[in-house]
Order: C-alpha cells, then sequence, then structure tokens
C-alpha cells in the first residue's frame, strides 16, 4: 500500500461527500479499494492540517456517531458543523438511512 496514494484518495473521496451528508470512515476506506482500513482513514483525517477545508467532519462511524469523546472540543465542532448543515441528532446519532452519502 503506497501511504501517500492512500492519503490522496481519501482526501478526493471525503471532497466528494455533499453538504447535509455523512459517510462512515469504514465506507471512505471501501470506496479507496481497501475495505478493511476505516482505522486508517481516521487517522489520516486526524492529521489534517487546522486550516484544512476539506470537509472532515462528514466522515462518522458506523454506528451513526461522531467518533470524538462527547463533549471534547473536536466533538462540539463537528457537531456544530453537521448541525449547520442540516444534519440532525437524535441524541448522539445521526440517522444513516437519512444522511448517508
Amino acid at each position: 500500500m503506497n501511504q501517500l496514494k492512500l492519503n490522496e484518495m481519501i482526501w478526493q473521496v471525503v471532497a466528494l461527500i455533499p453538504k447535509g451528508k455523512v459517510a462512515s470512515y469504514g465506507q471512505i476506506a471501501k470506496l479507496c479499494g481497501y475495505p478493511n482500513h476505516a482505522r486508517y482513514v481516521g487517522m489520516t483525517l486526524k492529521q489534517l492540517p487546522d486550516d484544512s477545508e476539506l470537509p472532515w467532519h462528514r466522515v462518522i462511524n458506523a454506528k451513526g456517531e461522531i467518533a470524538f469523546p462527547e463533549g471534547s472540543a473536536a466533538f462540539l465542532k463537528q457537531k456544530t458543523l453537521l448541525v449547520k448543515e442540516g444534519i440532525t441528532f437524535n441524541g448522539n446519532k445521526i440517522k444513516l438511512s437519512q444522511y448517508r452519502w
């Protein structure tokens, strides 16, 4: 696996997620041709610079939840960005049948 090539594929796929939609880490990995690399997708997105314009906030876990610890600054930032795009939460869950890309 060429890490730089895979990182670029991840960035390109994440950039395609439209406003108001979400994708899981596993879904991104599968679209890149690496179906068992969901954690790698998460690590790649975690390394983005703070000023990145990539819509990283549209990537969530397979349960329809934000992966950051509840109440953390990163959790609150991601939830705020998703709500601004019209995504609603039931507790801390997103209805994947409605919002999955």
